[in-house]
């Protein structure tokens, strides 16, 4: 349970900052070119330079950076895992070996790097969904895939999908907590004995958590069917979208920010 209090990926948090008025067009650009920058990184100092950036970014965007730095706990086992696979698979100068286990300078290194690259992703990632609702990042994204329609490609139906999924993961998790928390009032024994005791106790949790979501989609459909939805084909918006010029400059700042990390980073490289 205390996981799930910890879990922030999805929700919107509203506030006047910059980045919360920005276009989400400009925004999933901006972040697409961040996590390419990030994943070019190769140099240790680069990372430092790379987090007081991601500092500067959440304070633009006037969000709590506990809440931000607590949107990675729930990957915290994948970035481990990752981490964990380059230690004992990556070849090169072996700094420990015992038996058949071997970690070299490369794998740490590699192992190190490919970990804070993740975390990166998710931290950088978790800013956009924190300051852009749903609706903004569902009509973000069709508009971006509007020149593939002419190709056969479902940006209207792709945009619904993610908005959909985005905005019931926090009431799922509210869904989940409810079950857990009467499940414990039952007498249900969660957090206790090994891995495959827990995962045999959350058994009651995930039947009736599948029985609500299908429930819940069955609804939504419905309510889509008796407002006859039917697509994105002739449909207008009440607040459509408009690039302004604060737009365009938040997005030369990004690729001009990530251009000189990147040179820096090949600069410190060298």
């Amino acid at each position: 349970m205390k996981f799930l209090d910890h879990l922030t990926f999805g929700q919107y948090i509203p506030a006047d900052s910059f980045v919360h008025n920005a276009d989400p067009r400009g925004k999933i650009l901006g972040t697409i070119i961040l996590l390419t920058g990030v994943f070019l990184v190769k140099h240790p100092s680069a990372f430092c330079i790379w987090a007081l950036f991601l500092l500067g970014v959440i304070l633009m965007s006037r969000l709590s950076i506990r809440l931000v730095m607590g949107s990675a706990k729930p990957v915290m086992i994948l970035v481990l895992f990752t981490a964990f696979i380059h230690f004992l698979f990556t070849g090169g100068e072996p700094l420990f070996k015992l038996g058949f286990v071997k970690i070299t300078y490369e794998g740490l290194r590699m192992g190190v790097y490919m970990g804070l690259r993740l975390l990166f992703l998710v931290l950088f990632a978790s800013i956009l969904t924190l300051t852009t609702s749903p609706m903004e990042l569902a009509d973000g994204l069709e508009s971006l895939f509007s020149p593939l329609k002419p190709f056969g490609f479902p940006a209207h139906e792709l945009a619904m999908m993610m908005t959909i999924a985005l905005r019931f993961i926090p009431t799922l998790l509210d869904e989940t907590d409810r079950i857990m928390k009467a499940q414990l009032a039952r007498g249900a024994d969660l957090d206790k004995g090994n891995i495959w005791n827990r995962l045999k106790a959350f058994i009651p949790v995930l039947i009736p958590l599948f029985v609500i979501v299908f429930q819940r989609a069955e609804d939504l459909a419905i309510a889509m069917e008796a407002r006859c939805y039917k697509g994105g084909k002739g449909r207008t918006r009440m607040h459509p979208l408009a690039w302004k010029y604060k737009d365009t400059i938040g997005l030369v700042i990004t690729i001009s920010a990530v251009a000189l990390l990147s040179f820096l980073d090949r600069r410190l490289w060298l």
